[in-house]
């Protein structure tokens, strides 16, 4: 029979694997079973193809222009070998209309993220952001820092790119959500803000739109991102107590 770990009922509280029992030094067959269930969602969001016609689409019953470009990695598996050709695009730089704010969708390493996640954030963003956003640039085989260039190119004051994040055992369609004021090539992963493990049951769209338009907005007023721009827009929603 198998013995069951005493603190079990903490797995009530979290989706990470704690107090699965044994059987002698040994998992029990269920949850060796959903472990491989788990390895192989996350194998399969990671060559998820983008749906980035279906999110065109999409973005255009948003009444927001779109077009797709594709980064220097020609194909799923150069890009999970070259990190850096996810980075920059491929030549030669299309002509991009100059905008305030340059919205980025990327497909990262979860473009499953995107798929799910991607529109229904935006849904909940725009209304929230200080100014208009257009075009939406979607972009095949992206990492983060394909933002800068195409922020560059668009003589943005401040890029945000939507990113499927790695896939984890318990989290395979995670998106996240990177800002960078004045991006253009070179910049740091200390010079920009991250919002993340946004997903059903992550973080919702809600809050983090909050979050993403707070960050916005104080970048745009403060002239930076980075580890000099806090994320306080969670404190200042508290009312006060005092009197």
């Amino acid at each position: 029979m198998p013995v069951q770990d005493r603190w079990s009922q903490l797995r009530r509280f979290t989706p990470a694997r704690i107090a699965l029992g044994a059987i002698g030094h040994a998992l029990p067959t269920p949850q060796v079973l959903d472990l491989q269930q788990a390895h192989a969602e996350a194998k399969d969001a990671l060559y998820t193809p983008l749906e980035d016609a279906s999110i065109q689409a999409e973005l255009a019953l948003l009444g927001i222009a779109s077009l797709t470009l594709e980064s220097a990695a020609p194909d799923r598996d150069t890009y999970l070998k070259r990190p850096d050709l996810g980075r920059i695009l491929a030549t030669p730089h299309p002509e991009l209309p100059s905008t305030d704010i340059a919205l980025v969708i990327a497909d990262g390493l979860s473009p499953l993220a995107v798929n799910r996640h991607a529109i229904p954030l935006l849904n909940a963003m725009l209304p929230l952001l200080p100014t208009a956003i257009s075009p939406v640039v979607l972009v095949k085989q992206g990492r983060v820092a394909i933002a800068d260039e195409i922020g560059f190119l668009l003589k943005a004051r401040l890029s945000a790119i939507l990113i499927g994040e790695r896939p984890g055992l318990s989290s395979p369609d995670s998106l996240g959500v990177y800002i960078t004021y004045s991006p253009r090539p070179g910049r740091t992963d200390a010079e920009r803000n991250c919002i993340s493990n946004i997903r059903h049951d992550g973080l919702s769209y809600e809050s983090a739109a909050r979050r993403i338009a707070y960050l916005i907005r104080e970048a745009l007023h403060r002239q930076l991102t980075g580890v000099h721009l806090k994320d306080e827009s969670e404190t200042l929603a508290i009312p006060s107590t005092s009197n």
